[in-house]
């Protein structure tokens, strides 16, 4: 039986950090709601502490929340519960697994996660100004620059509830609907070198999650270089601040549908070099990718993963697609040595303890990170699922970054596919729209073939 995984920091001697484990089995998937479900999922947060929010579409998420010292906040066994039904398992565990910044000058590089850390005296305490929600306390050890000291009860979780916008607009003449959406914000801030970044999750009521990484702060005093490493700031064309990249990986490790093996697929969408009647025709194509592996993004390319064993009442396997949402590609620079084509954009291993920063791991003996992590899985197969998620953001200053800079996001979302048989708040009269229409709804609507 599969593990799932939630972190919690622990400290050995000589100031040392590590990660211990403990397990939890979790709920099962419900494809149909039970006589009393409850909608909260019923949670053993260990070290951490419990969140639950209903949304606008009467979804709830339910989930704990930690603060490691290096990964920062870390969000762990996240359900959603549908209207009137019982949680569905969705995440064991998911946080940032690395920030590489290296500077186009190539005189400075940083790996933020493994060296800095997100947590400690880097996660700072929110102020009214920069939360307009909750804010939520936590124990944080002051642990950085090399060392421990007291621990201390500071508000750093700052979870908002914000309009989403437009969730739905239906003109159909029958039955028209309009509804707008909210969205539940979970923010941290974390302060490393001059810079600020900002660890967000945005759980929609739609079921969707949304991965990012806000930076704000200020460009680095110490970085001027020539134009053609840099661009100018300031008065006339003098200093020249220096490009860089903002290189990011998540650590998704999946607990879809509860304990069942999990499977992953690549979709792609290719021309065929025909033409129908109107429009180009291309085909669709599922590759299943049952081993470990590394892939990348081209148009028309997404994944998903799978509980095969858990249905919706469509008797489809409910997955989650990972959308990428067009980002700067970028290899590391700490994995040059596996070759020129080594970058990723999407990596898929077995979750294993020891393997949870995407790079610089060697100190935990396990691969140095991801590409080491799919070369020595290569003959497993794929049940315990982690997806290790690449979003680059290259910055080339512009005077409106000083000073402070403007926030600037990067980041990718979680989509829920087939996770039910319809939208979660099916509108009056919508009801029986699931496949293809009736002969007497379009009549209705006055449609023609």
């Amino acid at each position: 039986m599969r593990r799932r995984v939630q972190w919690t920091a622990v400290v050995a001697m000589g100031g040392m950090l590590a990660l211990a484990a403990c397990t939890d089995a979790g709920p099962d998937a419900a494809s149909s709601p039970s006589p009393h479900p409850s909608a909260v999922a019923d949670l053993d947060c260990a070290d951490g502490q419990e969140l639950a929010k209903t949304l606008s579409s009467g979804a709830t998420w339910s989930m704990c929340w930690s603060v490691d010292p290096d990964f920062g906040l870390v969000l762990s066994d996240v359900h959603i519960a549908p209207p009137g039904a019982e949680p569905i398992s969705v995440i064991s565990s998911i946080a940032i697994s690395q920030l590489e910044v290296p500077y186009d000058t190539g005189e400075r590089l940083t790996s933020d996660i493994s060296e800095s850390g997100f947590g400690g005296t880097k996660m700072k305490t929110l102020e009214k100004e920069s939360c307009i929600g909750d804010r939520l306390a936590a124990d944080i050890p002051d642990v950085g620059d090399g060392t421990y000291g007291k621990t201390r009860n500071r508000e750093v979780l700052c979870s908002e509830v914000v309009d989403g916008g437009l969730a739905y607009h239906s003109s159909e003449l029958v039955s028209p609907a309009v509804a707008r959406t909210e969205n539940w914000q979970l923010s941290t801030v974390s302060r490393v070198g001059w810079y600020e970044y900002v660890t967000q999750y945005v759980f929609g009521a739609d079921g969707s999650i949304g991965v990012r990484l806000g930076a704000t702060g200020d460009l680095s005093p110490f970085d001027y270089t020539d134009e053609d490493h840099g661009s100018s700031v300031g008065e006339g064309d003098h200093d020249h601040a220096a490009s860089h990249s903002h290189n990011a990986v998540w650590r998704v490790h999946w607990a879809l549908g509860g304990d069942g093996s999990m499977t992953v697929e690549q979709y792609d969408a290719a021309p065929t070099g025909e033409d129908g009647p109107q429009s180009p025709v291309l085909q669709g194509t599922t590759t299943p990718l049952p081993n470990p592996a590394t892939a990348e993004w081209v148009d028309r390319r997404w994944w998903r993963v799978l509980a095969p064993g858990a249905l919706n009442d469509d008797g489809h396997p409910i997955s989650y697609q990972i959308d990428l949402e067009r980002s700067d590609s970028f290899t590391f620079v700490e994995d040059h040595e596996h070759g020129a084509d080594a970058g990723y954009d999407v990596a898929f291993t077995n979750a294993d303890d020891c393997q949870l920063y995407a790079t610089r791991n060697a100190k935990l003996g396990c691969g140095d990170g991801v590409l080491d992590f799919v070369q020595r899985g290569a003959g497993q197969t794929l049940d315990d699922v982690v997806s290790w998620v690449a979003v680059g953001f290259h910055h080339v200053p512009r005077d409106e970054d000083q000073s402070p800079m403007e926030m600037h996001w990067q980041g990718f979302t979680l989509l829920p596919r087939d996770l039910t048989a319809q939208r979660f708040d099916v509108p009056e009269g919508h009801e029986e729209l699931n496949g293809v229409p009736s002969d007497e709804w379009l009549d209705e609507q006055g449609y023609e073939d």
